[in-house]
């Protein structure tokens, strides 16, 4: 077994309780993201998802930082998942998800 082989598959036993999920972007790009948490709030569903690859637009990294998707339906009634637009309502969001985490960790 190589080297590179190896790595991969240390990386993926470390992700095989984990819980992901696979998204695609508008140009059909497909990512992979672990699912860190997800609730209910006023009437919508919402999930904190830990991007497995690198974002060079953003300067994130795998294991770096979460981002929060509001599971919405598409015009055909598909479910997707879709960036939260309002600044305050993501703020109120991530703060929860903040709290969990926290409790999760004592």
């Amino acid at each position: 077994m190589s080297e590179n082989e190896k790595k991969v598959q240390d990386e993926n036993e470390d992700y095989n309780d984990a819980d992901l999920i696979s998204l695609l972007d508008d140009d059909g790009n497909e990512y992979e993201f672990e699912v860190l948490d997800e609730m209910d709030y006023k009437d919508s569903h919402y999930y904190a998802l830990m991007p497995l690859f690198e974002m060079v637009d953003q300067d994130i990294e795998p294991g770096s930082t979460y981002m929060i998707f509001e599971a919405v339906e598409d015009e055909n009634g598909d479910p997707q998942l879709a960036e939260v637009e309002d600044d305050d309502l993501l703020d109120e969001i991530a703060e929860i998800f903040e709290e969990r985490f926290d409790e999760a960790e004592e």
